[in-house]
């Protein structure tokens, strides 16, 4: 990963490059950033440049052995820690480096993406996933040794929230006497989650959310989206690069007239055709009826801004204008608070391997009767 392939966050590249310049490297570092955003994209690029045998002026070279080794996550020196539970592959005592080739996969194709995506893709069937006091043991043998190629020796360690108690308390000495050339780089969605002894022992990098022109700029540029329904999508994803990917997708697979088929099936309490729908959501693909759920929380959000009188916020047009309109008239503070919780619950069941069928029935009865009242 380089810098050039983070979209926009122009200010927060040269602050961690001018830091290396000057020789401002701290030993450990906590990027944190919401979830859908480039702190982990971000780390990836700070430890390629800090190593790269060419470095730019505002970037890694990108072709030297290092740079290489460091694109493709295979560098000796570049280690990596990660959430993890037990699965099919690997059914007792689960360690990050069981995944590895799964989570190389995973960070270049999707760098943006969550915990769920990470989870859904090694299959770990609803467990719950932690970084335990066993791979914190393995850190401590891994960095004991001397560098093999690289100036530096870098620990990765993907969301240490979710690192068992044991495992951070075992890290403790490491992390704030560490062997000389070796950093430790973590990232965070919730760094107010992280134990508070890990995160007093690191200085923090705030990586700030995208602004709707650089997730714009994106789509047009990286994924040919027309201007004018790139502007849309980057409003409605909330300064997250994934989301609007996800959105992007949404509008090629037509989930506007799903959803709005659905809710006008809810207002009138169109019980078969309910039951109908849920068979047939039932059967898209787990992405889909997540991204259907997504959708309707953005569009939940619109209506709500448009009935609050704020109608030149609301950057849509068609058909997705005409029905927030429609939407909005009975949309209150309350019933948009009601409608938000049921769908952003009915993801959560879906991400946990819930019935989908299930899943969509109910929530489309409960919907039916209580959306007009």
């Amino acid at each position: 990963m380089l810098f050039k392939d983070i979209p926009g966050l122009g200010e927060v590249k040269q602050r961690l490059i001018g830091a290396i310049r000057q020789g401002q490297v701290a030993h450990a570092q906590l990027f944190a950033g919401r979830e859908g955003g480039a702190a982990l994209p971000m780390a990836l690029a700070y430890a390629t440049y800090l190593n790269c045998e060419d470095k730019q002026a505002d970037d890694a070279c990108g072709v030297c052995y290092s740079c290489v080794k460091f694109n493709k996550l295979i560098h000796p020196d570049f280690h990596h820690i990660f959430p993890v539970a037990t699965t099919k592959k690997v059914s007792a005592n689960p360690l990050s480096e069981h995944f590895l080739p799964e989570w190389r996969n995973f960070v270049k194709q999707t760098p943006f993406a969550s915990l769920s995506d990470w989870l859904n893709l090694i299959g770990t069937e609803n467990k719950q996933a932690n970084i335990s006091a066993e791979e914190s043991r393995q850190v401590i043998g891994k960095l004991s040794l001397k560098a093999f190629e690289a100036e530096y020796k870098i620990m990765l360690l993907w969301l240490p929230e979710v690192m068992h108690v044991a495992a951070a308390n075992a890290l403790l000495k490491i992390l704030e006497e560490p062997p000389a050339k070796t950093l430790f780089l973590l990232v965070s969605n919730q760094p107010d989650k992280v134990l508070t002894t890990i995160r007093s022992r690191t200085q923090l990098v705030q990586i700030r959310q995208f602004t709707e022109e650089e997730i714009a700029q994106a789509l047009t540029s990286e994924h040919r989206v027309e201007p004018r329904r790139a502007g849309q999508i980057a409003h409605l994803s909330d300064g997250s690069l994934y989301e609007a990917l996800n959105l992007n997708s949404e509008a090629k697979d037509d989930h506007h007239e799903m959803f709005r088929q659905w809710m006008n099936q809810c207002a009138m309490r169109k019980y078969a055709d309910l039951i109908e729908g849920s068979e047939r959501f039932s059967k898209l693909s787990r992405d889909a009826q997540k991204n259907l759920l997504h959708y309707g929380l953005c569009m939940v959000r619109e209506a709500l801004v448009w009935s609050g009188q704020a109608q030149m916020l609301v950057r849509l047009e068609g058909e997705e204008l005409v029905f927030v309109e429609r939407f909005a008239k009975i949309m209150s503070p309350e019933k948009a608070e009601w409608l938000y919780i049921l769908l952003n619950d009915a993801s959560y069941h879906l991400e946990r391997n819930a019935n989908p069928k299930i899943v969509f029935l109910d929530i489309s009865l409960t919907i039916a009767a209580g959306i007009r009242n």
